[in-house]
């Protein structure tokens, strides 16, 4: 019997040992494991319950996935905020020894993490007022994608080439942001076409008109329309506008297919596409006397 009560004896002693003092409350190596335990739970329940609201609850109801993805993770933050507070008073913690703790924490954020502070909180701001959200198409200094994730620290974009990039929350609350998908999904895309002087200008709107008709990319309202820009050095410039739901995300796509439709119209039709033209006058000193 004495074998088998030296082990658990000691057992029980390093359960109860005690790792250090927090204010009134002693915190030993069961406290520890308690709370780390709880707080892997609390961060694996909560991160399922904003994907269960996200995926299987808020689509039920028809809320746009931006919407969705927002509410789920300002749930998810309120969860772990409240589930924080009650492990630390279940575990016996004394939370006002906890002051000088933040106020050294306090410090640390005034000098060394600036950078995450900001970033989480534009992350909030983010969520709040969603200036743009999961599923919008976005542009910011060149790079062009859909938001595919909006953590507290930062954002990701995805580009049409399938790469991730992270962008700082930051970035899209300071920086100049173009959602072409803000308010809807349809977007106005602009196709310039320029033609020779010979050439009919209503006959060139008729076949630009035609060619984006047969475009199923192309919305039949608003109709398609070709505005007259300018007569140019060498060229008749145009600029065929169409609206689109389907190549929000695409538009060099569908910029693509409507140049290869007019190509090959122009061809058939005898439209001729100019070139820039130069004619060069040489002047010939006159001889010198000899």
């Amino acid at each position: 019997m004495k074998s088998i009560e030296e082990p658990l004896e000691w057992l029980e002693n390093a359960i109860n040992y005690r790792l250090f003092t927090l204010g009134s409350s002693d915190f030993t190596t069961k406290t520890f494991l308690w709370l780390v335990l709880s707080l892997l739970l609390l961060f694996f329940f909560a991160g399922k319950i904003k994907s269960l609201l996200v995926k299987k609850i808020f689509p039920r109801y028809n809320i746009d996935v931006g919407v969705a993805e927002s509410v789920g993770k300002i749930i998810q933050y309120i969860l772990i905020v409240v589930g924080f507070i009650v492990i630390f008073q279940t575990t016996g913690i004394d939370l006002s020894a906890l002051g000088v703790l933040v106020g050294a924490l306090g410090v640390g954020i005034g000098f060394g993490l600036q950078g995450i502070t900001n970033n989480f909180i534009s992350g909030l701001i983010i969520l709040f007022e969603r200036p743009v959200k999961v599923g919008d198409r976005v542009e910011i200094e060149g790079l062009e994608g859909n938001i595919i994730k909006v953590s507290g620290r930062a954002t990701t974009i995805l580009t049409n080439d399938n790469i991730a990039v992270i962008v700082p929350n930051s970035d899209l609350i300071n920086k100049r942001v173009v959602n072409w998908s803000h308010n809807n999904r349809r977007v106005r895309i602009t196709v310039p076409v320029g033609v020779s002087y010979k050439e009919d200008p209503l006959v060139v709107q008729k076949i630009l008109v035609e060619v984006a008709k047969k475009n199923k990319g192309v919305m039949e309202s608003p109709e398609p329309y070709v505005r007259f820009d300018e007569y140019a050095d060498s060229s008749l410039n145009f600029s065929l506008l169409v609206w689109s739901r389907d190549f929000s995300d695409k538009p060099r796509i569908l910029k693509s297919e409507l140049y290869y439709a007019i190509f090959a119209e122009f061809k058939k039709q005898g439209v001729e596409i100019p070139f820039p033209q130069r004619d060069i006058h040489i002047i010939q000193p006159e001889a010198k006397e000899q």
